[in-house]
């Protein structure tokens, strides 16, 4: 496809590129992309089979985690000698859950100009696609990988009053929705996953279902965006007798001590610790 040449004045412009679908690629991003003096990216190599396609002869520079300390002045730099660099990542919009903000920031307080050139989102497309409410949202990325820290975070979470959307890998994806599960109670979700490819899958179900049949299938393909439905908070659906069996369940079967076994579960169930530690002294007791 021929695109005029963009006549784009000097400052960052912040470029979203597709998902999947090389088609989702917005002409307004293939302007900005030709006529930018250079693309920072997240992996040059991705950008490379963007810019093939496309005809984008535009120079790549690395702009990644491991890198962005370093390269984040010299962009601001070249850029207040006038230059028009885009920042993209591998796909989607630039600065979900990869470092791009930071360069935002440097630019703002550089008194460079940043615009953005909207377009795909996997969390957005999850999200419509769910058949879950989307009047309300809270994005929360990537949760953490160790299912302990997973867990805290998620008790942070499972009271906002909206709809939850994550990203998540495939070799995590059985244990974050059990984890899910667990803290946030048996909600509704959806797994989505290869969205906008040929493969697209959509699951609807409930997060221990989900979690079961994740189990049984085996790791999935592809990149995936895990939405769950709004919930009343894991709290109200522990009532006393569901933290006692717990209590003894853990106290029994994974020989923890008191105090392990009662922050193990006020963080499934959102109760204090406090109140769950004085509940697992007296089953201990009774044990």
């Amino acid at each position: 496809m021929n695109t005029p040449k963009a006549d784009l004045t000097p400052g960052l412009y912040i470029v979203a590129t597709p998902i999947g679908n090389l088609g989702d690629i917005t002409l307004r991003a293939l302007e900005t992309l030709r006529a930018a003096d250079a693309i920072a990216c997240e992996d040059t190599r991705e950008t490379g089979k963007l810019s093939s396609v496309y005809g984008i002869s535009a120079p790549r520079i690395p702009y990644h985690d491991h890198n962005a300390a370093e390269m984040r002045p010299k962009i601001v730099e070249r850029l207040m000698q006038g230059q028009r660099i885009a920042l993209v990542s591998d796909a989607g919009m630039p600065l979900i859950s990869d470092p791009g903000y930071k360069l935002v920031l440097a630019c703002r307080d550089a008194g460079v100009p940043v615009t953005c050139v909207p377009g795909a989102s996997a969390s957005l497309a999850g999200l419509v696609l769910s058949g879950l409410p989307a009047d309300r949202f809270f994005f929360g990325g990537f949760l953490p990988p160790k299912s302990a820290a997973r867990r805290g975070a998620l008790m942070d979470l499972r009271a906002i009053p909206a709809t939850l959307v994550f990203y998540e890998t495939a070799p995590r994806l059985v244990e974050s929705l059990a984890d899910m599960a667990a803290v946030l109670g048996d909600r509704p979700a959806a797994v989505t996953r290869e969205l906008t490819k040929k493969f697209e899958e959509v699951r609807p179900g409930t997060l221990e279902s989900l979690a079961a049949h994740y189990a049984e299938v085996g790791e999935p393909r592809g990149e995936i965006v895990v939405v769950v439905g709004q919930g009343g908070g894991a709290a109200a659906l522990w009532d006393e007798s569901r933290i006692d069996a717990r209590l003894a369940e853990v106290l029994r079967g994974q020989n923890l001590r008191v105090k392990e076994a009662a922050a193990l579960v006020a963080a499934e169930s959102g109760w204090r610790k406090n109140d769950v530690y004085t509940r697992a002294l007296a089953v201990k007791d009774g044990l």
